[in-house]
């Protein structure tokens, strides 16, 4: 018995004209993106334009296809331009448009400290459509690839080294330019042409050198002021115990920058991190602060430090500035990283409670160990004491166990369902910013699943 299969017809004309509408279901995720877009205060982009010169996209639909672009993994201009032609999702935020890579290009660059800004906007969305209230956060970082490759970086020892070797061939390029009338050069020589490139080249170490030696006298100031904190703790150790401290007295920082110092030619401002997979990347370090109960990322900022030892601080004044609307943050849950006792006091100053891991926590925990009993709680303890004790309960314990499967599932899912591990744009403040976009991204995605 023939098969009869559906006919392929390519050629019949539609009886009415298609529309982009016919083809997207109702429930989906570029329908919700331009439904929350078109709740968002839009006027400070509209008001920019001066309505001379041809006929501009409407900030709008930028606006919701770089959101989208972002929400599933279409980060690029040129493939948010082709996107534009292939995608009915695409097609339909477009409205059958097609705007071309350098103008989504010039108007991320351009509107970029704004579309940041709208990243708390639609946090207030989601709390007027009932999708999130504030109460326990859970913070981490994670390293991320600047646009900057790791083989264009200079060291302090290079540095120095490639400075002699420059000046020693300007000094020989005089020295034939004196001579040339005496005796031949190589006939490819341009010796002016020569002079000017390395002259360009010295001043770009010069730059190189004196970033260099900032950074060195940052690092020395922050390593001297952790010395002199150590040297507080044993004194104020020895006069509590009547003993001399154990241990060997900690060494006082040395000025000046080391040898292995780097700086990037092409991003000065990224930083030599170590990865995941070991090694070292040229890399920015990108903090995201996740509520528990639904996911969603509640503060965001990028940083250069290699470590999260100091990004307490700042991620608790991102929460401070809050909209009240959003609730208020009770519990902050971060990993080994981020402890310290300024760190626990200042979320104690800030009326939060602190569940930060003193030390690396072992796997497969003993059976009666992880069903034993509260510990009794210590007298007169420090704030520090008095968090150890609280993760050592059974209520701390199972406060603290959600914070892997909070922001680390988040990190997970930027990075390896949408792929983003790599900064497009150059420089901290166009980082934090694209950093921006991305956990609104994340947030339109996941505010969709639970409107679901």
């Amino acid at each position: 018995m023939a098969v009869e299969f559906i006919p392929i017809d390519r050629d019949t004309p539609y009886m009415f004209p298609p529309c982009v509408q016919d083809y997207l279901p109702d429930d989906h995720l570029a329908r919700f993106v331009v439904d929350i877009v078109d709740q968002l205060d839009l006027n400070h982009l509209s008001a920019v334009y001066t309505g001379r010169g041809s006929k501009p996209f409407h900030p709008a639909m930028l606006v919701s296809l770089l959101f989208y672009g972002y929400a599933t993994g279409v980060f690029s201009s040129r493939k948010l331009e082709k996107a534009s032609y292939d995608s009915i999702a695409f097609r339909y935020i477009c409205a059958n448009t097609n705007p071309d890579h350098d103008t989504i290009a010039s108007f991320r660059k351009r509107f970029l400290p704004e579309l940041s800004a709208l990243f708390v906007e639609i946090l207030v969305v989601a709390e007027v459509m009932g999708l999130v209230k504030l109460g326990t956060v859970s913070l981490d970082g994670t390293k991320i690839k600047a646009n900057a490759s790791k083989h264009k970086a200079l060291s302090w020892d290079y540095a120095n080294r490639l400075e002699a070797q420059l000046r020693q061939e300007v000094e020989e390029l005089m020295r034939l330019a004196e001579q040339a009338d005496q005796g031949s050069l190589p006939e490819d020589m341009d010796i002016p042409d020569e002079l000017k490139r390395r002259e360009e080249r010295l001043l770009a170490i010069a730059r190189a050198k004196e970033e260099l030696k900032m950074r060195a006298q940052e690092r020395f100031e922050r390593e001297q002021a952790e010395y002199e904190e150590k040297l507080a703790k044993r004194e104020a150790q020895a006069k509590k115990t009547g003993k001399k401290p154990r241990g060997k007295p900690p060494k006082p920082p040395t000025a000046g920058p080391r040898g292995k110092d780097q700086v990037s030619l092409t991003d000065s401002e990224s930083r030599i991190m170590p990865s995941a997979g070991g090694g070292f990347e040229q890399a920015y370090n990108a903090q995201a602060g996740v509520d528990v109960e639904t996911h969603l990322i509640v503060e965001r900022h990028v940083t250069q430090h290699t470590n999260d030892k100091q990004e307490i601080a700042p991620a608790l004044a991102a929460l401070e500035q809050l909209p009240a609307a959003l609730g208020e943050v009770k519990k902050l849950l971060a990993d080994t990283g981020y402890f310290s006792e300024a760190n626990v006091g200042k979320c104690i100053e800030d009326g939060i409670e602190p569940f930060i891991a003193e030390k690396r926590q072992s796997h497969n925990i003993p059976l009666m160990e992880r069903f034993s009993g509260d510990p009794e709680p210590p007298e007169n303890a420090t704030s520090v004491e008095a968090m150890r004790h609280r993760l050592q309960t059974l209520e701390g314990k199972a406060v603290y166990g959600k914070r892997k499967a909070t922001v680390e599932t988040v990190f997970g899912i930027v990075k390896e369902v949408l792929g983003f591990r790599q900064f497009l744009l150059r420089g901290l403040a166009s980082v934090q910013g694209e950093w921006s976009l991305v956990c609104i991204g994340w947030n339109l995605k996941r505010m969709h699943a639970l409107s679901a």
